[in-house]
């Protein structure tokens, strides 16, 4: 706790008070333009990567960066449900499915399930199972996967209605990327190719 109260202390000295005007400007609503699809490592912070400012990027974060099939009114979907309300609600004008290296879920899945005590790990994780099918045989299946569940979450949710719908109507785009802090790295995926490629 002394370690946030710390942090926090720092953040009101210096960053807020630095950009005070801006969260007044924040008071009513948010407006975020893009919406990221992010693991919840602790070392992959999309607001970090991107420099971004408060207000700038909704961010929905979970194990691997997955998205989940679309299953209306089947159960509690925390990633659905916040899909949902970027795109209905803020009517975000891009989402990202961030990726990352060396991802501790993809880890999992590939050293087969967790352990027997897990409640909830083993089935979402089961969402890479197609990745891993499309990279059998790879060289370095980690990495692999990690690019190809990106590419599946994609797809996923491009099958969400809403989401279809947007696209469609060309207010709203998508698009893949995954990030190496470990070297500063971010390939992103060119639609047209099906490739990634290395920015910068």
């Amino acid at each position: 706790m002394d370690f946030l109260v710390d942090g926090y202390l720092r953040f009101r000295a210096r960053h807020w008070h630095e950009r005070a005007a801006l969260y007044r400007t924040l008071d009513q609503a948010q407006q975020p333009p893009v919406c990221i699809i992010s693991c919840c490592d602790s070392r992959v912070d999309p607001v970090t990567i991107f420099d971004a400012e408060p207000g700038q990027l909704f961010v929905i974060r979970n194990v691997a960066n997955l998205v989940p099939p679309f299953r209306a009114g089947d159960g509690l979907q925390g990633t659905s449900t916040a899909v949902e309300f970027a795109v209905r609600n803020l009517r975000v004008r891009h989402i990202m499915v961030l990726g990352h290296a060396k991802c501790g879920g993809v880890a999992a899945a590939l050293d087969g399930r967790p352990s027997d005590d897990a409640v909830f790990l083993g089935n979402w994780i089961s969402l890479l199972d197609a990745a891993a099918a499309r990279t059998k045989g790879k060289a370095d299946q980690q990495s692999a996967v990690e690019h190809e569940s990106i590419r599946v979450s994609l797809e996923r949710l491009a099958a969400f209605p809403f989401v279809d719908a947007a696209v469609k109507a060309g207010t709203l785009s998508l698009s893949g990327a995954l990030f190496s802090i470990f070297d500063g790295r971010l390939d992103v995926l060119d639609s047209a190719v099906g490739e990634f490629k290395v920015v910068g």
